[in-house]
């Protein structure tokens, strides 16, 4: 699911923006700088002459990455004469219907639910892309990231940022103080937390509250574990509904998911115990790493933003991230992920060009620079990559032998994805039964 997150490290920030700024020959209006036209300006040529336009985007990214998204778009803005308006809310998922059934739909929206997207092309509220924008998402995203927003046969938006969820995050430092050696199978994960709730300590974190979109995390973990036990093809199957949300085989991955989400042992720590994880934001939910109340948080690489400043993320860091392990060896080491969509309510010209710019490797190594950020975009090197978790992470996403799967509640029917299987997630943690929660989602999908 997306992601509304926050800080990290605004001295280097800082530094890149500077960086940037000089280079972007800008003036940050919305006519083109006095170096349009120009050798740096030659590459933005092909957006064609937009100077004074203006195109509106609406996502749920907030605060110092709605800083970063600014920064990665102004050399084009600065040479092509197009101002980005971009909008970020924590209640995104809630409002976007909202503006779009009012009439207030922004120009672009990045999505980051299938489920959502196919729900707008249904009601016939979204443009297929421009055959300019389809070339360069063809040309850089495999077949696999481009089907999940190709809808009758039309294609309605590149993906932009990525993200690999697979991840437990720890901290380094304190497991080599205590001796602690990272997990490469389930039951050694298992083992690892009763170590550390045997010291005193809780060894798990964990937080669902998202705004409108608490909940999301828990179902996460359900995807993560369900791919590891049942397989991705098993998994194909439920996030289709081939098979019932209620099957056996998610039930086991809830129940098994909730060894360590539901054992008050394991959690939560720095927060209380099990019903606590349903009022702890996500954003801080694992925060306590960083002063030692809790070892262990299972949470998507985009939570590299969300460290207090100034805490070092690397392998013999404050704080790194380790694969979150398999369960069953015969079902290989599969990777559960997610990304934004950009998909469009307009078409006109300028709209088509930022949508273009968008999928481009052009723009997907401008904002990997700034820090922070993942795309599966085949045109970003690594060397523009300066977060070890980042290059970790586009180094699976590009990696031909990696299993993905897409986060499974952004592609379910936003109303059973985005809504039963969010609030069943949170019954479930306030104490519902499995066998209740699951039933209860399987007879809201029509």
């Amino acid at each position: 699911m997306a992601f509304a997150r926050s800080r990290q490290a605004l001295a280097i920030a800082g530094v890149l923006g500077l960086a940037l700024g000089a280079a972007a020959c800008g003036t940050g209006n919305d006519k083109k700088s006095s170096n349009a036209g120009s050798a740096e300006c030659a590459a933005y040529e092909k957006y064609g002459d937009n100077d004074g336009k203006k195109v509106t985007i609406y996502s749920s990214i907030r605060d110092i990455e709605a800083d970063r998204l600014a920064q990665s778009w102004k050399q084009f803005e600065d040479c092509t004469g197009i101002e980005i308006d971009h909008e970020g809310s924590g209640e995104f998922e809630a409002q976007l219907p909202v503006r779009v059934q009012g009439g207030n739909a922004p120009d672009l929206a990045f999505i980051p639910q299938p489920g959502l997207v196919k729900r707008f092309v249904d009601g016939g509220n979204l443009k297929p892309v421009a055959a300019a924008t389809k070339t360069e998402a063809e040309a850089n995203f495999s077949p696999d990231w481009l089907k999940y927003t190709t809808i009758n046969g039309q294609f309605y938006g590149a993906p932009l940022g990525s993200n690999v969820k697979s991840f437990v995050w720890y901290s380094p430092k304190t497991f080599k103080e205590k001796g602690w050696a990272v997990p490469t199978t389930w039951d050694e994960l298992i083992k690892l937390s009763d170590t550390i709730a045997a010291s005193g300590t809780k060894p798990w974190c964990a937080g669902i509250e998202s705004g409108d979109a608490t909940g999301w995390p828990a179902t996460d973990w359900i995807e993560d574990v369900l791919l590891r036990t049942a397989g991705p093809e098993v998994y194909d199957q439920w996030t289709t509904h081939g098979i019932p949300f209620n099957s056996p085989q998610v039930a086991d991955a809830l129940n098994r998911a909730g060894t360590i989400l539901k054992n008050d042992k394991y959690v939560n720590g720095g927060f209380g115990g099990v019903k606590s994880i349903a009022t702890t934001s996500f954003q801080e939910a694992g925060v306590p790493i960083t002063t030692g109340k809790c070892a262990l948080h299972r949470q998507a690489s985009f939570y590299a933003n969300q460290w207090p400043e100034g805490t070092k993320v690397a392998e013999d860091g404050d704080v790194f991230a380790f694969y979150f392990p398999s369960i069953d060896a015969a079902k290989g080491k599969p990777v559960l992920g997610g990304g934004e969509f950009v998909a469009a309510f307009t078409d006109r010209p300028e709209v088509q060009a930022v949508q273009t710019y968008l999928a481009s490797g052009e723009y997907a190594n401008s904002r990997a620079k700034i820090g922070d950020w993942v795309s599966a975009n085949k045109k970003l090197d690594l060397a523009n990559v300066p977060n070890p978790v980042d290059k970790l992470s586009v180094g699976i996403l590009q990696d031909p032998k990696t299993v993905f799967r897409f986060d499974g509640s952004d592609l379910m029917p936003a109303a059973v994805g985005n809504g039963t299987f969010w609030k069943g997630m949170v019954d479930w943690i306030n104490g519902k039964d499995t066998t209740t929660v699951l039933n209860g989602i399987e007879n809201s999908w029509k």
